[in-house]
């Protein structure tokens, strides 16, 4: 069984945008305080996910470095 290792990207790409948490907060419709926690966290809601990943014009796999490990 292959296990992934994911780790979140976001503010990678708030960087390379130029956008700071709060200008994406604005733009997705939701707390500065949910965009500060998206890089710690390692669940996350659905919604959470659909609308920083539509605010930002990217996939939701987008928003992850996924990485395969197949260790067993």
């Amino acid at each position: 069984m292959a296990r992934y290792k994911v780790t979140p990207r976001l503010n990678k790409i708030l960087e390379e945008r130029g956008w700071k948490q709060k200008d994406l907060a604005a733009k997705a419709g939701t707390t500065e305080a949910t965009i500060s926690r998206f890089d710690r966290q390692n669940r996350y809601d659905i919604e959470t996910l659909v609308i920083i990943s539509r605010a930002l014009g990217l996939s939701i796999e987008d928003l992850f470095i996924i990485e395969e490990n197949n260790e067993e």
